[in-house]
């Protein structure tokens, strides 16, 4: 079992950046494929971006088109933690965020498939 703890979520002005983190605890594993989405009252859980084992000694990333070079998805694997850093933040963005686990290795871009959930952090970006 895998448990994920998201943090660093809060108040933040519009074009500002805020640092997401998502600590792993449990039987989790360098291998498995971790993604970022963030749902508002009333609607689906969107997208937001990936993160999974590609190749030796890569990691593949992707990023939902709305965020692309605005975010940047990243794990520390010996920390067992995933990061999420936002730049250029803007009201569209608040947002529950939440981390997702999926055992399996590659790109995934559906909440479906991801079968481990932390509890979200609120972003709110103000403007």
């Amino acid at each position: 079992q895998v448990q994920l703890v998201e943090s660093g979520g809060g108040l933040v002005q519009a074009g500002g950046s805020l640092r997401l983190s998502c600590a792993a605890s449990g039987r989790t594993s360098s291998t498995y494929s971790m993604g970022w989405f963030r749902q508002t009252p009333g609607k689906e859980r969107e997208f937001v971006a990936t993160i999974t084992w590609e190749r030796p000694y890569t990691y593949y990333t992707y990023y939902a088109d709305s965020v692309k070079g605005r975010f940047t998805i990243s794990r520390d694997s010996a920390k067992n933690t995933v990061y999420l850093q936002m730049n250029s933040l803007k009201p569209e963005d608040t947002a529950v965020y939440y981390c997702a686990a999926n055992p399996r290795t590659g790109t995934f871009i559906t909440s479906h498939e991801y079968s481990y959930w932390g509890q979200g952090t609120q972003v709110t970006v103000s403007s």
